[in-house]
């Protein structure tokens, strides 16, 4: 599966993302024809510690509130379901990514007291 917003950054930088509070995250989206619905998942999106993870999923929302309804009885139930969870930032993948790269998750340093 393709990681999007990756393509310019070192493995160190994206550690240090990931270190300031960085994740992975995939969107969900609904599609239906006729009485057939289709709940699917977005590539994997790299959201960079700065930045919030909701606004890349808007798109997956639309897409959802405009084809997703039309397929009964999943269509309405997987587009509020889809709608829901893109509008609460995505699905975190962050840990599923680095273990299938065989890399530690990277833990943020304790607060000093």
């Amino acid at each position: 599966m393709k990681i999007i917003g990756i393509e310019n950054l070192t493995a160190e930088q994206v550690d240090e993302e990931l270190r300031r509070g960085g994740r992975f995250v995939m969107y969900q989206y609904c599609i239906s024809v006729l009485i057939m619905s289709f709940k699917r998942s977005s590539d994997i999106y790299f959201i960079p510690a700065d930045q919030g993870s909701v606004k890349k999923g808007l798109g997956f929302v639309a897409l959802s509130l405009v084809v997703g309804w039309w397929g009964f009885p999943w269509g309405p139930v997987w587009t509020i379901g889809t709608v829901f969870k893109n509008l609460s930032g995505g699905l975190d993948v962050t840990g599923d990514v680095l273990n299938s790269i065989n890399r530690k998750p990277v833990v943020s340093a304790p607060n000093a007291i």
